[in-house]
C-alpha cells in the first residue's frame, strides 16, 4: 500500500513539473481574432499564453478551406507573425507585442510567435 502512495505521489509532482516547465516557453498575454461562424454571426476567440515557435492553425479559420479569420489582436509580450495560409505559409504579416488591434481588412488563418531570447 505505502508503495502504491509513494508511486501516486511521485507521478503527481512529475506531472506537476512537467507542466510548468511548458509554460516557460509561451508567449505570455492573449492573442485574439474575429471569425465569422457557418450561422453568420461574428466570432472572437482568445489564444491564451500561445506557444512559441511554433505555427499554429486557427480554430475555426486554419484550413485553406474556410474563410479566413481577421482583426487579429496580439496582446502578448512576444513579437507574432500572422498568415493568410494555413501551416504559415503565404502572405504574411508581423503584430508587435502588446499592439493595437489590426484592421479587420487583415486577413489571418495561422500564426507563429516569436522565441525570445533568453528563453
Amino acid at each position: 500500500m505505502k508503495l502504491r502512495t509513494a508511486l501516486g505521489s511521485s507521478l503527481g509532482a512529475l506531472a506537476l513539473i512537467l507542466s510548468m516547465t511548458g509554460s516557460v516557453h509561451a508567449a505570455q498575454g492573449n492573442f485574439h481574432y474575429k471569425y465569422v461562424d457557418g450561422y453568420g454571426q461574428e466570432r472572437l476567440v482568445a489564444l491564451h499564453d500561445p506557444h512559441d515557435g511554433k505555427c499554429i492553425n486557427l480554430h475555426a479559420v486554419g484550413d485553406n478551406e474556410e474563410l479566413p479569420g481577421y482583426g487579429p489582436h496580439n496582446d502578448t509580450d512576444t513579437a507574432v507573425t500572422v498568415y493568410l495560409g494555413a501551416n504559415c505559409d503565404g502572405p504574411d504579416w508581423r503584430l508587435k507585442p502588446h499592439g493595437k488591434p489590426a484592421k479587420d481588412t487583415l486577413e489571418v488563418r495561422s500564426v507563429r510567435f516569436d522565441v525570445p531570447d533568453g528563453r
